[in-house]
């Protein structure tokens, strides 16, 4: 974002994307971008952001949620677009996350599992913290975490993501007890399988036959759009109306352990 970034109209709603540069995260900046909101798509890679704020009519701001005061730029951006420290946000989606490996606990990489909870909890925490105020100064502030079923169910080889994945839950249901009379609602929106272009290819290090792998067969996986579809509705609900925690999967996908597959 540019210094020179002049500030919003008066009147303009204004969210807040994480994760935006791909996947589940695009598709959400791009929904509430149609649903007449002004988006600031965050993520780390810049160059991928630009041309989605410049599709959207957004702003792109770089943002590493692992890192305090890059996070701290991104609340900057948010007051700057809405004339000053506090600033006014009216959704904030912490879409930013992912899952690395799939082995067993005996083999597991510390490292590997310190990164997920670093982004898909501490990342959350972080920007969290940091733009609460301005969801409260909105007067009508919407949370929306994006969980899984992973934090509901655990699976074999699935112990770091889901064990992150459960810690997000428990965070969101803890933010709603804490804020309960603050105009701020809070939502958890949990995926079951979800076939993005980068998720499980991340997860299995690049390896992209492993990663087709986790979809082959299945008839009808769910796309990013299905989800972004879910957050939008989430966020342009009544004020008077808390969506506490939407699960949503493909048909093919009865739990976890149970997947169709043709």
């Amino acid at each position: 974002m540019s210094p020179s970034t002049p500030t919003l109209p008066s009147g303009t709603r204004l969210a807040v994307v994480t994760g935006a540069s791909s996947g589940i995260g695009a598709a959400t900046a791009r929904a509430l971008a149609a649903a007449g909101f002004h988006v600031v798509c965050a993520a780390r890679r810049l160059d991928r952001l630009e041309p989605l704020a410049a599709e959207i009519g957004g702003t792109a701001v770089a943002c590493d949620v692992t890192a305090d005061e890059s996070v701290t730029e991104l609340a900057a951006a948010v007051a700057g677009l809405t004339g000053g420290a506090p600033g006014r946000l009216d959704v904030l989606v912490n879409n930013a996350g992912g899952a690395i490996g799939l082995e067993p606990v005996e083999a597991a990489d510390v490292e590997a599992w310190q990164r997920m909870y670093d982004v898909n909890v501490l990342g959350v925490l972080r920007v969290t913290k940091a733009l609460l105020p301005a969801l409260r100064a909105s007067g009508d502030g919407v949370l929306v975490n994006v969980g899984s079923t992973a934090g509901r169910v655990a699976y074999e080889g699935g112990a770091g993501y889901t064990a992150a994945k459960h810690g997000l839950k428990v965070m969101t249901e803890t933010l709603r007890l804490e804020l309960v009379g603050q105009p701020v609602r809070v939502s958890e929106v949990a995926p079951g399988m979800v076939a993005t272009e980068e998720f499980s290819l991340n997860r299995f290090g690049g390896d992209a036959d492993r990663a087709a792998g986790v979809y082959e067969g299945v008839p009808g996986p769910l796309v990013a759009e299905d989800v972004a579809d879910a957050i939008a509705w989430i966020a342009t609900r009544p004020a008077h109306v808390n969506i506490d925690e939407l699960v949503i999967k493909p048909r093919a996908q009865a739990a976890q352990h149970k997947v169709h597959r043709v």
